[in-house]
């Protein structure tokens, strides 16, 4: 039977620990040949704290970690049964996911050699638009809106303008500077 990959359910906020639990049975039970992969899917995003960007790595599936495996029985049961698992996705039978469904949850993980801390994603940039109106959340235009006039995604950067004193001025602020869905 060829490997699949599955998605199994945990308690929210559990996900390290199942993987954990599922990793001890691979190695205590000699099934490193049947189950090859556990992943918990992560996204890396920047985020500001303290007045500094940096980037984090974030779940992006809270509650779901994804598992290759060759499914029979003793393996459903022995991954069931572990604490904190609710089950597979599927129902009665786990599913298996499609390549393309594979493609697209593990495209958002990091590769594990990546340190680099500035090394902060861009796929921010399809969240803004030329002409939507943003308000503005940190920096010394704080409280202001304006509206996108360029979006810079090698920078990570917007420019936006903003009315002071009666006149459109350009501003460029960060992505995590601005905050989008405002009337």
């Amino acid at each position: 039977m060829a490997r699949k990959w599955y998605v199994i359910r945990t308690y929210s906020g559990h996900e390290n620990k199942v993987k954990t639990n599922i990793e001890k049975q691979i190695m205590s039970r000699g099934l490193t040949d049947r189950i090859t992969q556990v992943s918990i899917p992560t996204i890396k995003v920047a985020e500001m704290k303290n007045g500094k960007k940096r980037v984090v790595e974030k779940k992006f599936m809270p509650g779901y970690i994804l598992a290759e495996m060759d499914m029979d029985d003793e393996r459903n049961y022995m991954i069931q049964r572990l604490p904190s698992v609710a089950g597979f996705v599927g129902s009665p039978e786990p599913e298996p996911l499609s390549d393309d469904e594979v493609r697209n949850l593990l495209h958002g993980e990091a590769p594990a050699e990546s340190e680099d801390e500035e090394a902060a994603p861009s796929h921010a940039h399809i969240l803004f638009q030329v002409g939507e109106r943003v308000k503005i959340v940190d920096g010394p235009f704080a409280n202001f809106t304006g509206t996108v006039d360029e979006i810079m995604p090698d920078k990570g950067r917007l420019r936006v303008k903003v009315e002071i004193f009666g006149q459109a001025t350009p501003v460029e602020l960060d992505y995590l500077q601005v905050a989008s869905n405002v009337g």
